[in-house]
């Protein structure tokens, strides 16, 4: 674990700190600044399958946040000690358990924020929950966070499983194919993901003619198994949805390529896909290929001044978990500063019901009745690589799903 100063240059953070005091405005009752100070965690995978989609850029995000927030209030600040303890919690759940309570209670971290991989969410929600301390989830996937394990403390940000297959499962089996035969990584992320694709295919007229769930992580990188095994199915499918993602979605589609499974008749649905695994695999890998994004670097001039300013800063563009992050780090340093205190329970109760409207929040409501961070969605289409204009420019954008559509109701299992 390390720490890193969370504004542009460590020289700025001396400065700023230096009048630090706790001197900004304060919550009715002697609520204020633990420490005077607010500290961010980002936990995350910064080393496997997940590390190039959030990985340590999401912690060039935060760092971004929170040079903004300073920027905007000066020494108006509730305070301007931000900073932000990082680790890798290489998408193991009892690696995520351990350093999320270590967070908590030895760095004394106030937020912590991404946790991709769902089974390392759910443990962080519950240490969240027993410790009393905010959890943003920024990119894990699982319904379950709003659902039977949503807690107080616990807010989900920027996709689910629902929001993918109504865009995905329902748009694909409408305009491509009916029949599907489903990939999945075997774990709570994949398992959700069939299940919600399933349902989503199924309500849009499709059936599902088979299904597999492959070991995650799959450390050989090898899907043969499964691929060959999909245009023999009767019936044949006509679409191989995979659930995969990062870097195992990328070698799954190297070898739906292989095989050449297109030719034989078995397209391809992605259920989740990050820009960087389009830069990995190049657009001529993945022309036409249509998924559902939270967010696009190039969908706007707002979108692409902060891409500007996230490349020059990371050296890349920003996928939608980057741009997630910094939004969810400004909304938590913005609901501090509203509270005048960084007292959990003083932040819950200002956060939900808030409506938002930022860089990556369109149409953004943090909704009270189970913490789902609801906000605008797209469709989205791979462009063919003649149509690339400029580097990281990949994708079009089809039409947008507005926030109200894109995610499903409130739970009943979700009791908060």
């Amino acid at each position: 674990m390390r720490r890193t100063m969370g504004v542009a240059a460590a020289s700025a953070v001396v400065v700023l700190a230096a009048g630090c005091g706790g001197g900004g405005p304060q919550s009715s009752g002697d609520q204020k600044l633990t420490g005077d100070k607010i500290v961010l965690g980002v936990l995350n995978d910064q080393s496997g399958a997940y590390s190039e989609l959030s990985g340590k850029n999401s912690v060039a995000a935060v760092e971004m946040a929170i040079a903004d927030f300073t920027a905007k209030y000066g020494d108006k600040a509730v305070t301007t000690d931000i900073t932000v303890e990082t680790a890798d919690h290489q998408n193991k759940p009892d690696v995520a358990n351990s350093k999320a309570q270590e967070m908590y209670d030895r760095k004394g971290v106030d937020l912590i924020l991404d946790v991709p991989t769902s089974s390392a969410a759910l443990k962080v929600a519950d240490v969240a929950k027993e410790k009393k301390k905010l959890y943003f989830n920024i990119g894990a996937a699982t319904t379950d966070l709003t659902g039977k394990s949503c807690n107080k403390y616990t807010f989900h940000y920027a996709y689910d499983t629902y929001m993918l297959a109504n865009g995905t499962g329902k748009t694909t089996t409408e305009q491509i194919g009916k029949n599907w035969y489903i990939l999945y990584p075997n774990y709570a992320f994949g398992q959700d993901m069939e299940k919600s694709f399933s349902t989503a295919i199924t309500a849009a007229g499709g059936t599902v003619v088979g299904k597999d769930g492959a070991p995650f992580p799959n450390t050989s990188g090898d899907f043969s198994t499964f691929l060959l095994k999909a245009p023999n199915l009767n019936p044949k499918p006509d679409v191989l949805g995979t659930m995969q993602a990062g870097a195992e979605l990328v070698n799954v589609v190297k070898q739906y390529n292989e095989f050449k499974l297109r030719d034989k008749g078995v397209g391809l649905a992605v259920g989740l896909m990050f820009l960087t695994d389009i830069h990995s695999l190049t657009p001529a890998a993945l022309a036409g290929t249509t998924y559902t994004d939270a967010w696009y670097w190039n969908f706007d001039a707002k979108n692409r001044e902060f891409a500007d300013r996230f490349q020059q800063k990371a050296g890349t563009r920003p996928t939608f978990a980057h741009a997630a992050n910094y939004s969810a780090a400004l909304q938590y340093l913005e609901a501090v500063q509203a509270a005048g205190t960084d007292d959990a329970d003083a932040v819950v109760k200002g956060l939900e019901g808030k409506t938002v409207e930022d860089v990556f929040l369109r149409n953004g409501k943090i909704r009270a009745e189970d913490h789902r961070v609801v906000h605008d969605a797209y469709l989205a289409q791979v462009k063919p690589q003649s149509e690339v204009a400029e580097p990281w420019d990949y994708v079009k954008v089809l039409k947008t799903i507005p926030a109200a559509e894109a995610f499903r109701a409130p739970s009943a299992d979700c009791k908060l």
